[in-house]
């Protein structure tokens, strides 16, 4: 049963089968950890320089990469060895996020698409917004992002308006 878990370099082999196949179906593999990924690719392939994309990963909880980035915690939906996706959960909004980007941020590699998993990870990570105090998540997409939407919907995202081509939602997080 596919489940959310922290990164974990033990999915080493099956996330460069997710980067692959994003590559194959003419999508940016970048998609996956947030630009990250295009200047780091090579390194990405040894074990070393996955375990720290890893590392650094985990540790954006409390230190983002970015300074202008929010602290955030990362997510990979997996089941068994497979990766399957990632889920971003940023710990507050700034005012370019609260426009465009939202709480949480989430992509399933093309050839787990359209099986309902991305509907069950976004369900998944609203406890742990909840219990990283996020009472409401912001979660857009965009316009023409017809999956996207209907995934949101289906997780009782409250449409609240359209802010250039993204949609914005509103999720409650708990009761």
């Amino acid at each position: 049963m596919p489940q959310l878990t922290p990164p974990d370099a033990r999915f080493h082999a099956s996330y460069l089968d997710a980067v692959s196949e994003f590559t194959e179906a003419g999508q940016d593999p970048a998609m996956l950890e947030s630009g990250w990924i295009g200047p780091h690719a090579q390194g990405l392939r040894e074990p070393a320089g996955f375990a720290a994309f890893v590392d650094m990963l985990r540790a954006e909880t409390q230190r983002p990469r970015r300074p202008d980035w929010v602290p955030m915690t990362n997510l990979w939906y997996v089941e068994s060895d497979t990766f399957l996706g990632r889920l971003s959960i940023r710990h507050r909004l700034t005012p370019h996020l609260l426009e465009l980007g939202g709480h949480i941020g989430y992509v399933i590699r093309p050839g787990a698409r359209r099986r309902g998993h991305a509907t069950a990870m976004l369900a998944a990570a609203l406890p742990v917004c909840r219990q990283l105090g996020v009472d409401r998540a912001l979660v857009t997409c965009d316009v023409t992002n017809t999956a996207s939407r209907k995934v949101i919907e289906a997780n009782g995202g409250e449409f609240e308006d359209r802010r250039g081509g993204k949609l914005r939602y509103w999720i409650r997080t708990g009761n």
